[in-house]
């Protein structure tokens, strides 16, 4: 969670894992644990939301992983490995399904059944390969005053009201229904 009314800082760019495009009508950056239970949960919301609008909105992605989640740091670098071979977004889909299932041998499994060389998985996470980029999200949460995942920011506001499809439906009609540049 974000402190209401706080402004995304920075602003989404081609550096951030994005689905869809940043010059989309909607713009929503998830700041997200891949062990978090309620991350797991907004994962299916924002699914939900992709199908409804469709190209309307882009999802952006930065990596929170808490301290309280033994398997959040790991599962960040696996992410950030597959991302160095072009599969992000599919090991994100795949992390946020098998959550209670992120063991070393698990991202090891992710990622060879994705065709990425299991043993770059490894030592990725031995040598926190990724550390910085990751450390690039939380900085960037942090600068956000993000306090907790999943925080949400719809066109670089913090987004407060319930994660679900209803209520952020309603944020993204109303920005659909303004004038390009106007904040909702």
């Amino acid at each position: 969670m974000a402190q209401s009314g706080e402004e995304l800082s920075p602003a989404p760019s081609e550096a951030d894992h994005v689905r869809g495009s940043l010059s989309a009508r909607v713009v929503i950056t998830e700041f997200a644990d891949f062990e978090c239970p309620y991350c797991g949960d907004a994962y299916h919301v924002l699914e939900a939301i992709r199908k409804k609008y469709g190209s309307e909105v882009a999802l952006v992605f930065r990596h929170f992983p808490l301290s309280m989640h033994a398997h959040a740091g790991p599962a960040a670098e696996a992410a950030e490995t597959a991302a160095a071979a072009g599969k992000f977004w599919e090991m994100y889909d795949r992390l946020f399904q098998h959550q209670k299932a992120l063991s070393a041998r698990d991202l090891r499994g992710y990622a060879e059944a994705l065709g990425i060389d299991g043993e770059k998985v490894e030592r990725a996470i031995a040598q926190r390969t990724y550390h910085a980029r990751i450390e690039r999200d939380v900085k960037s949460g942090a600068a956000s005053n993000v306090e907790g995942t999943p925080a949400l920011f719809v066109n670089g506001f913090a987004y407060e009201d319930e994660v679900s499809v209803e209520a952020l439906s309603d944020v993204i009609d109303r920005a659909l229904a303004a004038r390009p540049g106007v904040s909702v």
